[in-house]
């Protein structure tokens, strides 16, 4: 049989044309091929991963692909073990090296970032992809390849913290790698309207359509800002129809779609929805952990997986990650500590009452909530049913009516069904327990407050 090394080569590099540079970085880099053995027609394949964390994911996600590339390659049908063990070749120190080394810089490469303000630190290498922003990284990827010819103008649109101004910034920062010499700008809202504004105090507005329309690369973030001013709007209208029409490629993001952006001229909103509108969705649990070991990594720390779920589960955004995380590390320097999940639920804690703002709504409005995020019936919910499926969803019913409309334990017990003050105090603490260790339960928390 061919050699395990050269197999899993071959295995690796078939997974590197299904997934993103992101994801083959976090969770293949590190695995290798420990043995295969030949049983009855069959093939026992015994893959070494770096991590209990990364067991867990390879396993539940890619295990089909994995399997499907192997029986290819080896003519058989194949069965798959994971054992946690690391690469006989690696020595201390390098196990993070191929996600987090930093690419070289050349000088021409490095004044043509700080001339366009594009930040090096967002590329697509450390931009982790999930289901929530497959479809925005396939785009800006796409862009990054052909610019001007794939999609033109790209919209990136979504929430806070969610990525957008990374994947515009790693269009940027890859055509200029490749590219020096492309003229290129990053640039907010704001700011463009900020020099626009300048532009015409100081009569320098020549000035102005030189440094915009001469553009062969324009990243304008929160373009939203622009909206409701006329001038404004008038210059953004001319600047995108000079760039686009010399070839250059715009990639705008927004926290809304065109559609819903109010005062935005109709002419802008048609030229917006000519191109791709890709949005990003809040990314889920599985991203959020990818998006912490990135991070961590980053930093030069290595955290165990309890460690990194533990965040990921009381985190809903990259931002809030990316920001506890320096606080933690330097808590953890200032306190001479190690990174345990005591020390990580300590200062998760501190921000309870800042992430647990209170909901003013009345009881009659969560129980239609919690019923509708549930799907079960107002009558079996503030019943008598003990039964799983109704019970849960009861405890949620009290901790929200609890902590976040703050009623007294003896009123959440009236309302749900008059029940006694003591069910309710269980309920609290078993949820309070809950929401710091199941990530689903930490989900419905979420979705049930935004819908309420």
């Amino acid at each position: 049989m061919t050699d395990k090394k050269t197999i899993w080569h071959d295995v690796l590099e078939s997974i590197k044309v299904s997934v993103s540079p992101a994801i083959f970085s976090t969770w293949f880099s590190q695995t290798h091929l420990i043995k295969i053995d030949e049983l009855n027609g069959r093939v026992l394949a015994e893959i070494g991963v770096s991590s209990p964390f990364v067991k867990t994911t390879v396993e539940s996600r890619y295990f089909g692909m994995i399997q499907d590339i192997l029986s290819k390659l080896l003519g058989k049908p194949c069965d798959l073990t994971f054992t946690i063990k690391d690469l006989p070749q690696k020595t201390k120190g390098e196990s993070f090296a191929p996600l987090f080394e930093e690419p070289s810089q050349t000088e021409e490469l490095a004044q043509s970032l700080e001339k366009s303000r594009i930040r090096r630190g967002f590329t697509f290498e450390n931009f982790a992809v999930s289901s929530s922003n497959q479809m925005a990284w396939a785009a800006a990827s796409a862009v990054a390849e052909a610019p001007s010819s794939a999609y033109n103008p790209l919209f990136i649109w979504g929430g806070v913290g969610v990525g957008k101004t990374h994947l515009m910034v790693a269009v940027g920062y890859s055509i200029l790698k490749t590219k020096p010499q492309t003229k290129a700008l990053f640039c907010t809202g704001e700011d463009f309207t900020n020099d626009i504004v300048e532009g015409i105090r100081n009569k320098t507005t020549q000035a102005f359509r030189d440094k915009y329309r001469k553009l062969s690369i324009l990243l304008i973030d929160d373009i939203q800002f622009i909206a409701g001013k006329d001038a404004v709007q008038e210059e953004f209208f001319h600047t995108f129809n000079a760039v686009t029409a010399a070839g250059g490629q715009i990639i705008l993001t927004s926290d809304r779609p065109p559609s819903e952006i109010s005062k935005l001229e109709e002419r802008l909103r048609s030229r917006f929805e000519a191109g791709l509108i890709v949005d990003i969705s809040p990314p889920d649990f599985e991203l959020r952990c990818a998006i912490v070991q990135i991070k961590t990594k980053e930093q030069g720390i290595d955290i165990g997986m309890e460690v990194t779920q533990l965040i990921a589960a009381n985190l809903d955004s990259a931002r809030k990650i990316q920001g506890f995380l320096i606080r933690l590390i330097s808590e953890a320097k200032l306190k001479k500590s190690e990174i345990t999940e005591e020390f990580v639920q300590s200062l998760l804690g501190k921000g309870t009452e800042a992430n647990h703002q209170a909901i003013r709504s009345s009881p009659s409005d969560v129980i239609d909530a919690v019923c509708k995020y549930y799907s079960v019936g107002k009558r079996n919910l503030l019943g008598t049913s003990r039964s799983r499926p109704i019970a849960r969803p009861r405890q949620v019913l009290m901790y929200i009516l609890r902590t976040q409309l703050g009623l007294p334990l003896e009123e959440v017990g009236r309302v749900v069904g008059g029940r006694d003050h003591t069910t309710v105090m269980h309920a609290v603490e078993k949820i309070t327990s809950l929401a710091s260790q199941d990530v689903q339960i930490r989900e419905d928390l979420v979705g049930i407050k935004k819908s309420i």
